[in-house]
């Protein structure tokens, strides 16, 4: 996809001035004004304020597709992601929903066989972008063994992954109930080498939402769950003579994945449709 046209702001970029001031004054798609954090002023959210089984805006969201063609998304993941209503829309409560649920009319997974599972995966490549600030989401994730939900951003660049940097504020496996991952990967830390840090809660996380955090500064990236702090990074954390490629804009993606190989698969206790939700996303810029 071409690159969005930046309007010269290092924390955000997004198509047209006017969307931009719409985003930070009222929320993209309806939102109502919120305070800001203190030391924050709000450049963008989106408070999933549509009507009742609408799909995510498509001035803000894309859709990512498939299985088999994206070689299992590289984990041999079990789902099919579809544009359908019936895997990502508005509850008409304010919340977005992805939703994983046992397949029907399936399209091919890595493995040669029809996919078992349908769910989402939507991300703002083109459209919204942050170079530094604030980014975070309120979300409950679902639980049961095999899901793995998560909210990440990839850097906005024409570069092959891992060179472009990933940046996981979010990753969640349902074998893991007490426990998410926020995770940094680039050249020479990515995969199972990736530089992330767990967050233990000490009860189960889909019991109810949270809001995860990433704060990104030159040279600087944090991790918050709650408005606490867990993990933090800097250039002197990474292997030695390996690059720091995180100063660039990212866009933001979020998805509902099923089985792989860090989850594995789903099992008999796990219940579909599952459901993953959102109840808003915003991007702050520092004050």
């Amino acid at each position: 996809m071409a690159p969005t046209p930046t309007l010269h702001r290092p924390w955000i970029k997004r198509r047209g001035l006017a969307m931009l001031l719409a985003g930070a004054l009222l929320g993209c798609c309806g939102g109502a004004v919120h305070a800001a954090p203190a030391g924050w002023t709000l450049v963008w959210s989106d408070e999933f304020n549509a009507a009742a089984g609408s799909p995510p805006q498509p001035s803000v969201w894309s859709n990512d597709l498939g299985n088999a063609e994206a070689g299992g998304w590289g984990n041999h993941e079990l789902q099919y992601y579809t544009a359908a209503p019936r895997n990502a829309f508005h509850d008409g409560k304010g919340r977005l929903v992805l939703r994983a649920e046992r397949a029907v009319n399936p399209g091919p997974c890595w493995n040669g066989r029809p996919c078992e599972f349908t769910s989402a995966r939507i991300l703002t490549r083109g459209k919204v972008s942050y170079t530094y600030g604030k980014v975070e989401a309120r979300i409950r994730v679902p639980a049961g063994v095999g899901l793995w939900p998560a909210f990440w951003s990839l850097g906005d660049s024409n570069l092959p992954w891992p060179q472009a940097g990933e940046l996981d504020i979010m990753e969640y496996v349902g074998k893991e109930p007490n426990t998410t991952y926020g995770t940094a990967h680039g050249p020479g830390y990515s995969g199972g080498s990736g530089i992330g840090r767990p967050r233990q809660f000490g009860t189960p996380v889909a019991d109810r939402f949270h809001v995860f955090t990433l704060i990104k500064r030159p040279n600087e990236i944090i991790w918050q769950v709650d408005g606490i702090e867990y993990h933090r990074l800097t250039p002197a954390s990474l292997p030695p003579g390996a690059p720091w490629v995180f100063e660039r804009p990212f866009f933001l993606i979020l998805n509902l994945a099923v089985g792989g190989d860090w989850p594995g698969p789903p099992n008999g206790s796990t219940v579909f449709p599952a459901r993953m939700l959102v109840d808003w996303v915003r991007i702050y810029k520092e004050s």
